[in-house]
């Protein structure tokens, strides 16, 4: 048997579909303010600092890339909007006491068991099902949103876009459920640029400086400053025998070491020991998620058993994932994966109509739904599909089955233009897209 490879939520991407368009628009503007601009005083250290970027395209890059960002990470936890609630009013506490309170915070929870946290420019801050769950109290969730506010108001991400670390570096991992398609090589546009700001790892003078004004901010807001001491810890303690898969999440981007530890136990005792903790209320917001996660941990075990290629295994993990919580997309969209994988198309769409009924603002499921539906002919679903997955998250693989649609269907100029939008991806899917392109132009 052919072996298909299914990835999923937790999945790290190892090549990219950055478009040349979208990275010169961003150098474009990088280089017309650097005109303008020039050194200007960061905001959380008071020291001068090359400022090639302006603070309304921070705010603009922020904006922008936030839900394709949050989508290509596991997209929300929809299935408790209070506990989102909760975490944005942490987080809310927290800003209003930074340096910038006036930037547009925004404060959500993913749908990934990774644990992690990122900050985009502009104060757009996510956290992950999978931090929340090894966390004690409301304290030590302050001590992890300080520290992304940090990140946020300090500019740490403008800045390593201004050097080139960002747009040079390549991808450091985008967490969604692809499969055999070569949906993992081509997510493109701000979707991509998004996730290297999210996911490429800080400078330890960024992760100490964040941690640094982070106590700070706890202690403005009221907090026990010793959560950032025992949050460090754990990640010390958690990073310890860990696989590389594990340690390319949170660890990667955020790395922990005894050092950071030392510090922030120094700082604490100097700013002294004391504070609101909250463990009763924050262990009473995450009721409903430790419930379910039996439901998650199955999900991870079939994610496990599909590395070692045991696809029935997975699917009878999945089933049982399902039964403890019908409701999360996540786990009906894995299941079109492996009922694809085993040939059986027809319940393989039920499964994806079941995701896009439940999350139908998710792009990676409105996409599989729609590769799905070109691949039973049905051109109609599929580019109605396909279509809004990529007004979410671009993708080459959409464009390149839009423009096979529109060969279908003898509308040549228009494959053209998806084919030459698909064809700036790399890999095998821009390969397809500028051999089928060749083929038009021979007529």
């Amino acid at each position: 048997m052919q072996v298909i490879h299914i990835t999923t939520q937790e999945e790290h991407v190892r090549e990219t579909g950055v478009t040349n368009r979208n990275i010169r628009h961003w150098l474009a503007i990088a280089l017309t303010a650097t005109l303008s601009t020039g050194c200007a005083v960061n905001p959380v250290t008071g020291e001068s600092e090359l400022s090639l970027i302006p603070q309304s395209q921070e705010l603009a890059m922020g904006a922008e890339q936030y839900i394709p960002t949050q989508q290509t990470q596991g997209g929300q936890f929809y299935l408790d909007p209070e506990l989102t609630f909760y975490v944005r009013e942490v987080g809310n506490k927290l800003a209003a006491v930074s340096d910038r309170p006036d930037l547009p915070y925004e404060f959500v929870v993913l749908n990934s068991s990774v644990p992690n946290a990122w900050a985009l420019p502009g104060g757009k801050i996510a956290i992950n099902r999978g931090l929340l769950t090894q966390l004690d109290d409301e304290a030590q969730l302050a001590s992890v949103i300080g520290h992304e506010i940090v990140h946020a108001a300090a500019r740490h991400s403008v800045q390593r876009m201004q050097t080139g670390m960002i747009l040079n570096a390549g991808m450091a991992g985008l967490g969604m459920a692809m499969g055999d398609s070569g949906l993992a090589n081509v997510v493109m546009g701000s979707a991509n640029i998004g996730s290297q700001l999210a996911l490429a790892q800080y400078g330890q003078g960024d992760e100490l400086e964040s941690d640094y004004y982070g106590i700070h901010y706890m202690v403005k807001a009221g907090y026990d400053p010793m959560a950032a001491v025992e949050l460090q810890q754990l990640f010390v303690d958690m990073s310890q025998g860990q696989s590389a898969d594990y340690l390319s999440s949170l660890f990667a981007t955020h790395p922990p070491s005894q050092k950071r530890v030392d510090r922030n136990l120094a700082l604490t005792r100097e700013l002294g020991v004391g504070g609101y903790r909250g463990r009763d209320e924050y262990q009473r917001r995450m009721a409903f998620l430790k419930t379910r996660q039996p439901a998650y941990d199955a999900y991870d075990e079939a994610v496990s058993l599909i590395r070692q290629e045991d696809f029935e295994g997975a699917l009878n993990k999945v089933a049982s994932a399902i039964r403890i919580e019908p409701d999360e997309a996540m786990f009906h969209a894995l299941r079109g994966q492996l009922l694809e994988h085993r040939g059986d198309v027809t319940a393989a769409a039920g499964a994806y109509d079941k995701a896009v009924s439940l999350y139908p603002e998710m792009f990676s499921y409105r996409l599989r739904r729609g590769l799905n539906a070109f691949a039973r002919n049905r051109y109609q679903q599929a580019r109605e599909d396909i279509t809004e997955a990529n007004r979410v998250v671009p993708t080459a693989i959409g464009f390149l089955r839009l423009g096979d649609i529109a060969v279908a269907e003898n509308r040549r100029d228009e494959a053209v233009r998806y084919y030459q939008t698909a064809a700036e991806a790399g890999g095998e899917v821009g390969e397809e897209a500028r051999r089928k392109l060749a083929k038009l132009a021979q007529g």
